[in-house]
């Protein structure tokens, strides 16, 4: 459990820049919403991290070493996901079906040289779930983080709090938005979406142990 007694306790809650042709990541958004906020005690801090391997990992240590947070949470867009999902897991390898926002495009490359292959996240995942689907908002476990940016930075996040003791830290992805106006597109409303990490956000900073319940897919 992350233990806040004072706003000056930091909550990191990064999102990303629009990316893939689109003009709006809700993820962004939401980061800009929550902060300044007050969570469980915790000052939340608020930060866009740019779509671009390599440079989305350098701006989450520089936002560790500003803040010395103690709790981080990435948010990122997965379109065509109809619920809000918490990663279970973080592999080591960058695998871009696109460029990202520098033109980069890695195939088959480690994140980390060297590193170990995944990083499990720190977070109460399955208690978070439990908390979104009992205030209505559709949520599920999600078992891949993809091998685009956003793994990128939450194998990066996790390689860098694994010396940080006591830092948790995970991820989240995040449907579309409805503001987004992706037609036959599932998602939700970014108000809706801003809010269910606010009760992430809660969830980890007030849960000791996760809950043992049933999280896992049958394929």
């Amino acid at each position: 459990m992350t233990r806040c007694k004072t706003r000056s306790h930091v909550v990191l809650v990064a999102g990303f820049e629009p990316f893939g042709g689109d003009a709006m990541n809700p993820s962004a958004e939401i980061a800009r919403a929550l902060d300044g906020r007050e969570i469980g005690g915790c000052g939340v801090r608020g930060a866009v991290l740019p779509c671009a391997f390599g440079d989305a990992v350098a701006e989450l240590r520089r936002l560790l070493r500003a803040h010395q947070p103690v709790l981080v949470i990435g948010v990122g867009q997965a379109g065509g996901r109809d619920a809000i999902t918490p990663e279970r897991v973080a592999i080591n390898v960058d695998d871009a079906r696109i460029p990202d926002n520098r033109g980069r495009q890695p195939i088959d490359r480690p994140v980390v040289a060297g590193g170990p292959a995944a990083y499990w996240s720190t977070l109460p995942i399955k208690a978070i779930v439990a908390a979104l689907q009992a205030r209505g908002v559709p949520a599920a476990v999600s078992q891949t983080a993809g091998t685009f940016v956003c793994n990128h930075a939450f194998y990066g996040l996790m390689h860098a709090l694994r010396r940080r003791k006591g830092v948790r830290g995970g991820f989240v992805h995040v449907p579309w938005a409805d503001e987004q106006g992706k037609r036959g597109q599932p998602g939700l409303p970014l108000a809706t979406m801003t809010e269910a990490i606010a009760t992430v956000v809660e969830v980890a900073v007030t849960t000791r142990r996760d809950r043992r319940t049933g999280g896992g897919q049958t394929h």
